[in-house]
């Protein structure tokens, strides 16, 4: 799943030089200049900036002059039939930047190239996790990792520093909750956490040992009803009645940004950029706003969070296998990666690079989270999950008197219904 983190990402359709590892007549296709071969690649939206990508088409251009890589942008709303047309096609294109988390549902069409012989020289053993494992679908790797994005906590300096807290100290949920009492006072709200932010929820259910849903026997089954994720529940209740945010809706409505922008709230939690979207809001905040990892529950293991972001895929029906796994290479290597990091304030796809981004207070809290990061269950059945979200509903019914055993198992039973019911 792609957070969005950027904006006023410009529509690129760019040509740069790559090499192949095979640039034969066969992967020529006929539309290239003097046999080099013409690579078609759609990226997202807000994946790369014009100047990261001016930087790579001038670096590939000198290194890889036998492929010719026309890039172009595509926008998430409606993505998902969009690829899936593609990949039933004969007319898709090479590579394809997609949402960690939708790799399984296009995987399971045969619309994918398997990439597992690949993953060794890929560096896959120091891939993050939340982008490897929903990569993956089948005991195959389709997915190779490209960037990923998750939340912290973004906090006013201010106001920390006037109720005599220090956030650096704060490194366990115990401490996270006492500091924010102290911050809870008056009009002022300690934090502001609508009660349908269910992939911070998420990382609260994972930290406490339980998921989302389980499979056994080829079914799934939810599993909001456990201990585990009833004491995760019980967490988000305690943390959320410390602010005025609504329970019965998520961080979209109203904008949480926004609300932090009135001037009023010491905390939300946020992926990084939704700090510049406060200071659009309030410029008086500008050199106001900190970030920190979501605290775990033992000071040595942060929070678990929901890894967000991007995976690269190759579509079986492309004419140019081995042109798209250089690209994909190159993009997803460590030169580009870092880079990559930099340019866009991303988590980069391996643990090994995270110092890439020890300068950007933003994305090194980002980092410290991803290394523990997971996604949501890996199965095309999660798609109608979502569709619906009873997680939301299971939050709010709690979150207004509901009986939390009762209303998870409610829950659990919806979840259980919509990933079956395909199957």
């Amino acid at each position: 799943m792609k957070l969005r983190l950027l904006a006023g990402v410009s529509v690129l359709v760019v040509s740069a030089g790559l090499s192949a590892c095979s640039s034969s007549g066969s992967e020529d296709g006929g539309s290239g200049d003097g046999g080099r071969t013409t690579l078609d690649v759609w990226l997202m939206r807000d994946s790369v900036s014009a100047a990261f990508q001016k930087d790579f088409e001038k670096g590939f251009e000198a290194a890889h002059p036998d492929i010719d890589v026309k890039v172009q942008i595509q926008e998430w709303d409606g993505i998902g039939g969009k690829v899936t047309a593609a990949l039933a096609s004969n007319d898709a294109p090479d590579v394809i930047e997609t949402g960690n988390t939708q790799v399984a549902q296009f995987a399971q069409s045969g619309g994918l190239l398997d990439l597992s012989d690949k993953v060794d020289a890929l560096g896959g053993k120091d891939w993050l996790k939340g982008l490897a494992e929903p990569g993956a679908y089948g005991g195959k790797q389709y997915g190779i990792p490209y960037y990923a994005a998750n939340r912290v906590v973004i906090y006013r300096t201010d106001l920390f520093e006037k109720a005599g807290v220090d956030a650096a100290a704060i490194k366990t949920r115990e401490q996270w909750v006492a500091a924010t009492k102290k911050l809870n006072k008056g009009s002022q709200q300690g934090i502001y956490l609508p009660g349908q932010n269910w992939y911070t929820f998420s990382g609260f259910v994972w930290d406490e040992g339980g998921d989302l849903a389980t499979e056994a026997g080829g079914k799934w089954k939810g599993t909001l009803d456990t201990p585990e994720a009833l004491r995760a529940m019980a967490f988000y209740e305690k943390l959320q009645a410390l602010g005025k945010g609504p329970k019965d809706s998520d961080e979209a409505e109203p904008p949480q940004a926004e609300v932090m922008a009135k001037g009023q709230v010491a905390q939300v939690i946020s992926t990084p950029g939704g700090a510049n979207v406060v200071i659009q809001n309030n410029p008086e905040l500008k050199g106001k706003l900190g970030f920190f990892p979501i605290p775990g529950k033992t000071a040595d293991t942060p929070g678990a969070v929901f890894t967000g972001g991007s995976d690269l895929v190759i579509p079986t029906v492309s004419k140019h296998h081995d042109a798209a796994y250089t690209f994909v290479k190159e993009l997803t290597g460590d030169t580009w990666q870092k880079k990559l990091a930099v340019a866009m304030s991303y988590v980069p796809n391996k643990t090994t690079l995270t110092g890439a981004v020890a300068k950007d207070p933003g994305a090194s809290a980002m980092a410290v989270g991803a290394a523990v990061g997971h996604a949501t269950p890996n199965t095309p059945g999660w798609a109608a999950v979502e569709a619906k979200n009873p997680i939301k509903d299971y939050m709010t019914a709690v979150l207004t008197g509901g009986d939390p055993k009762r209303e998870a198992a409610k829950a659990s039973e919806a979840i259980t219904t919509a990933m079956n019911s395909g199957s």
